[in-house]
């Protein structure tokens, strides 16, 4: 699109199915890597990530030319087989389905680099 100019950012939350399995710390570096090559491909900008033992944040600059949704089916079904491919847990690894989506302002976000800065 010609001169469109959009500032959308959104905060995507998303859990291991019964949280039953943990993502390991060692692991969780690899799993950024991997997450973040998703978001680009899909030509977001991948702002901030932080996976936890159960669940993971991850933080997006969107265009508008691609659905939350989408972007989010694609970063579980990826990451999930990354996972499963790697073999990092017996037994087939999963996300739990659905997802938490919250849009910040960019007050927002210099609210949060200011205040943690």
């Amino acid at each position: 699109m010609v001169n469109t100019y959009s500032q959308i950012y959104i905060q995507i939350v998303f859990t291991v199915k019964n949280s039953t399995v943990l993502i390991r710390k060692e692991k969780r570096e690899e799993l950024y890597k991997y997450i973040t090559g998703i978001v680009r491909k899909r030509n977001q900008k991948l702002l901030a990530i932080n996976v936890m033992p159960d669940h993971i944040h991850v933080f997006v600059g969107m265009n508008p030319d691609v659905a939350i949704s989408d972007l989010v089916r694609d970063i579980k079904a990826g990451s999930s087989g990354f996972i499963n491919e790697k073999k990092w847990f017996k037994g087939k690894f999963s996300w739990q389905e659905g997802f938490w989506a919250f849009s910040y302002s960019q007050l927002n976000m210099m609210i949060g680099i200011c205040s943690n800065g």
